[in-house]
């Protein structure tokens, strides 16, 4: 990934302050693919004891999780403190006065790329479009492998490549700057999950399209929810009025019964922390099974 493509981390917290306010009306597709997620959980053996719900928003996915697994303690997390402000809103009034245990899951603000958090301290970390928004994934993966438990899982979805591939390809090659983020291929990311110590990686993908009446449109549901162009390579200022009128003819190609298309490629992931083969200082661990009589 070239420095055009990093993500600018103070931009991205800025943004989703800014929409933390209406976040939630605006999120449909981010609810629709935690739903998607959290049906996986049903074919998953697990009964964690303490969860880290890793960019958690305003706690729609942690709120879920806590009704699932009513005896785990869930922890959010998110780089947004509003976000985290926002999630704090929709307890009950009650709830977020009285002193009862877990009735307000405790919240971090902090980077899901250094995570405060324990090491060896989490049973299940969920992560539900999170991964996009991360410079060093591989160091991502190790941190979350770090603060598992053994035996623990990781579950996350993000988005890959072809995520608005529409808007891409309106806007390329009309100036030099970057104006859709870069995302990472699932075979990719499969790699990534075992050089970080996970295990087991179980990866698939899915399109979800989006319409719209307009590329206004479209632009306005990604800066309600703070996922706007926010990369190194953007244009400071306001894309010029000629290379505007080109990308949005580009796009009014695609125009379908009346509607423009967004594609988003979804991709789900889920991988565990198993015991070490090897020590610290590379060593090979071996096992030794009592004998029976």
């Amino acid at each position: 990934m070239g420095t055009e493509s990093l993500i600018d981390k103070r931009q991205m917290r800025r943004s989703f302050e800014h929409a933390a306010g209406n976040y939630d009306r605006a999120a449909v597709l981010q609810r629709e693919v935690c739903d998607r997620m959290a049906s996986r959980l049903d074919y998953i053996k697990i009964a964690p004891r303490a969860i880290l719900d890793a960019g958690s928003g305003t706690g729609y996915g942690g709120r879920a999780l806590a009704a699932r697994y009513p005896d785990a303690a869930v922890v959010e997390l998110d780089i947004a403190l509003g976000m985290l402000a926002q999630g704090r809103s929709a307890h009950p009034w009650w709830k977020r006065l009285l002193p009862i245990p877990r009735a307000t899951p405790p919240a971090i603000c902090a980077d899901v790329e250094a995570l405060p958090v324990k090491a060896a301290s989490i049973d299940l970390v969920w992560s539900n479009l999170t991964l996009q928004w991360c410079n060093d994934l591989p160091r991502v993966f190790a941190e979350m492998h770090r603060v598992l438990k053994v035996g623990g899982l990781l579950m996350f979805s993000t988005f890959g490549p072809d995520t608005l591939k529409e808007l891409r390809q309106a806007f390329d090659g009309v100036d030099r700057y970057t104006h859709v983020n870069r995302f990472v291929d699932m075979h990719d990311i499969g790699d990534m999950l075992v050089a970080g110590g996970l295990a087991d990686p179980v990866m698939d993908m899915e399109f979800i399209t989006v319409t719209y009446p307009d590329v206004k449109a479209l632009m306005h549901d990604l800066k309600a929810i703070g996922a706007h162009n926010i990369t190194a390579g953007r244009r400071r200022g306001l894309t010029g009025k000629s290379a505007w009128r080109k990308a949005l003819a580009r796009y009014e190609m695609l125009r379908r019964e009346g509607r423009l298309p967004a594609t988003f490629e979804v991709v789900y992931g889920h991988a565990w922390k198993v015991q070490p083969r090897k020590t610290a200082d590379g060593r090979e661990v071996v096992r030794f099974a009592p004998r029976r009589a």
